[in-house]
């Protein structure tokens, strides 16, 4: 006879028998004393499931709507929205160093909890990338490895769906425990493939970054690095880098997205144009005149004055451009090759090896500092890639697929 779990008053109780609802096992929380209960019922548990539902397209930091938590045998979602309820429980068991938490692309989940409680759940398993480390794919989606691992049935009817109203439908739930009743599956079949080729602390490699505060936190002076500006004149970036760094922090502070501020394509204009009065400004495309009259427009000729009066040494300087090495063409597709030989032989997603970018420092320097020349990819990948750098091995072709031969 099956026993199916609920909640009601704070209690976790069972049912039995054909009269026994499953779905009474997801159950939606709304209270405080329903969550305690439910954190309390996974002590002693090896591991968890976790996802979240959020909306951000109007605000710069997520907006937490939903929390899925799936325990050995059973499974509820968390409405944070709730009036009145207290998460405590919910991040005390993310705290719980006993417990493994199980996410899939954990890392905006994360942000999540890191911005609502001010730390990383750890111990933590992505399950994203368990499955480049066993072979699936690069950056493999949840549903992809659910149906591939489990023969799971997924709904995706809510998958664009307002996350943020309420009542929640008996559909968006069921849809949403979807996500964490899976994953358990997953995360076994995983587990085990792991543990029939050894490759446990490969994982536990890569998930140092994930559980790294620093991952999670944003430096405003550093956000303009990842705008493309084409130009290596030193006041130019010193004027992005400012008036980035302006947007990031009013964003913040208003909790409103950065393109609701300046859009990347103007901070770009900005810092090409360098305006430096109100008329100047207006001319910038994009802008208008009532922002550049306003009070942004103020902080913007304040930011782009303060780039101005900086020391031309304090200037950030453009990315050092490598040095051109002749042959360094043909060892980078050297290199491509070996890498997709090395990935298909030994079933591990190439991209999780070794990025483009990776292969260009490994082409044209002798010893970059790079992720590849460390760590379990140096055994798997990066030892051969020097050696064929080196000219101690070459690469054949054997029964149709690519070899090295001394």
């Amino acid at each position: 006879m099956e026993t199916h779990k609920f909640l009601k008053g704070g209690k976790l109780l069972l049912c039995k028998g054909p009269k026994c609802r499953k779905n009474r096992a997801m159950t939606l929380i709304t209270t405080s004393e329903d969550l305690a209960a439910f954190c309390a019922s996974l002590r002693g548990a090896t591991y968890v499931t976790v996802d979240t539902e959020f909306m951000r397209e109007k605000t710069y930091y997520a907006k937490l709507c939903l929390v899925q938590l799936g325990g050995p045998d059973s499974a509820v979602a968390v409405d944070p929205l709730a009036e009145g309820i207290d998460l405590s429980p919910l991040y005390a068991l993310m705290a719980d160093s006993s417990i493994l938490k199980v996410f899939h692309a954990a890392r905006q989940d994360v942000e999540i909890f890191v911005n609502h409680a001010g730390a990383v759940p750890t111990p933590l398993f992505d399950t994203q990338v368990a499955a480049m480390v066993c072979g699936y794919g690069e950056q493999v989606g949840y549903e992809t490895l659910a149906v591939s691992l489990t023969n799971a049935a997924i709904d995706k009817s809510c998958r664009y769906t307002d996350w943020a109203r309420r009542p929640l439908t008996d559909q968006q739930i069921t849809y949403a425990l979807g996500d964490v009743t899976h994953l358990r599956g997953v995360y076994e079949k995983l587990k085990a493939d792991l543990a029939k080729t050894g490759r446990e602390a490969w994982v536990q490699e890569e998930m140092r970054v994930l559980t790294d505060l620093r991952t999670y936190q944003v430096e405003p002076r550093d956000i303009w690095k990842k705008l493309k500006l084409r130009t290596d004149k030193p006041r130019r970036r010193a004027i992005l880098r400012e008036v980035a760094a302006w947007r990031e922090i009013e964003a913040q502070s208003h909790n409103i997205p950065r393109g609701r501020i300046l859009k990347d394509e103007q901070l770009l204009e900005l810092a090409n144009q360098a305006p430096r009065t109100i008329e100047e400004l207006g001319h910038v495309r994009g802008l208008s005149q009532n922002m550049a009259e306003g009070k942004h427009g103020a902080a913007i000729l304040a930011a782009i004055e303060s780039a101005m009066a900086l020391p031309l040494k304090e200037c950030p300087n453009g990315e050092a451009k490598r040095k051109p090495v002749n042959g360094a063409g043909a060892v980078l597709e050297l290199l491509k090759v070996l890498l997709k030989q090395v990935s298909d032989k030994h079933g591990v997603a190439a991209k999780l090896i070794a990025s483009s970018d990776d292969l260009e420092l490994l082409a044209t320097e002798d010893a970059p500092d790079i992720k590849t020349l460390s760590g379990w990819r140096l055994k798997l990948f990066g030892e051969t890639a020097l050696a064929l750098k080196r000219g101690e091995i070459a690469l054949t072709v054997r029964n149709g697929k690519i070899a090295t031969i001394p």
